[in-house]
């Protein structure tokens, strides 16, 4: 009899875990509270520096539905500038600046970004337009790839598009070209100083940058490129200086991806950029 009775218990709390575990799912917080936890835990992160934390709690934010407030846009203005990303830091301050006026918190602060961002795309130019001017070669710009060509990633990723294939294909040669600030002992058990991963959702695609920091912390930003209104001839140009080779963006010119001294694999990067640009373009019609 205290058998029977034990087995029942036993039967009685594996319900209640299951039924716990089930109400668990489904008493998720609701988008606001999620939005204000995550917003509380990147501020807390910008604060104390954590940029790698505070890149990934912004890529969390992004993906969530619901209306962000005003800090998130300097928050995200921050962790871009941080990661040199002027095109994406300036958006997003200017953004802060215009949801949250004078009376912003951060408005002060924002502005002054602003200005630090515009300082910072000047030298950067500066030393784009002094390389230019040293360099004995053209940049190159890159044709997007053929039909032929595109047919053949597709039967080789198994991909049912062409800019699924596009994509899995960047992403095979963006692994092995990730740059490494010594590059004399290259080491396939230590990763690279600075990789890429692209995505694409919609008419966007995303550029997704990680960089390995001097205590071995990963900072994460995203960049996003919109492809309508974006000519898809992709230039680059490696520089023996610096060890590097650089795909250029292709709304401004400013440097995009920073890569290892690798002109081939460059090249074919930019051509398949170009590329996926032009497809993604194909497939759908800019919006309203």
């Amino acid at each position: 009899m205290v058998k029977r009775t034990r087995v029942g218990r036993s039967s009685v709390c594996g319900i209640v875990l299951a039924s716990l575990l089930m109400t668990g799912q489904v008493a998720a917080l609701e988008p606001e509270h999620e939005i204000r936890r995550l917003m509380l835990a990147t501020e807390e992160a910008v604060t104390g520096e954590n940029w790698g934390e505070a890149g990934e709690y912004l890529n969390r934010l992004q993906q969530l539905e619901g209306e962000k407030p005003a800090d998130y846009f300097y928050f995200r203005g921050r962790v871009m500038l941080e990661a040199g990303h002027f095109n994406e830091s300036r958006a997003a301050l200017e953004k802060y600046v215009s949801q949250a006026g004078a009376e912003g918190k951060h408005y002060n602060d924002a502005l002054k970004l602003i200005t630090n961002v515009e300082k910072a795309r000047k030298k950067e130019g500066a030393r784009a337009s002094q390389n230019s001017q040293n360099k004995s070669e053209p940049v190159a710009i890159i044709e997007p790839a053929g039909d032929e060509s595109l047919t053949k990633l597709k039967q080789l990723y198994l991909a049912e598009s062409d800019a699924e294939a596009l994509v899995i294909h960047a992403n095979t040669l963006l692994e092995g070209v990730g740059w490494r600030s010594d590059q004399r002992i290259v080491r396939l058990d230590r990763p690279a100083d600075i990789t890429y991963k692209l995505d694409r959702r919609n008419d966007v695609i995303s550029i997704q940058e990680s960089r390995r920091e001097e205590d071995s912390r990963v900072v994460k930003t995203t960049e996003s490129l919109g492809v309508f209104g974006v000519n898809p001839q992709i230039e680059w140009n490696c520089e023996s200086a610096t060890a590097s080779c650089w795909i250029y963006d292709p709304r401004d010119g400013s440097r995009l991806m920073k890569l290892s001294q690798d002109r081939e694999k460059a090249e074919e990067i930019a051509r398949t950029l170009g590329r996926l640009i032009k497809t993604m373009q194909g497939v759908g019609q800019p919006r309203s």
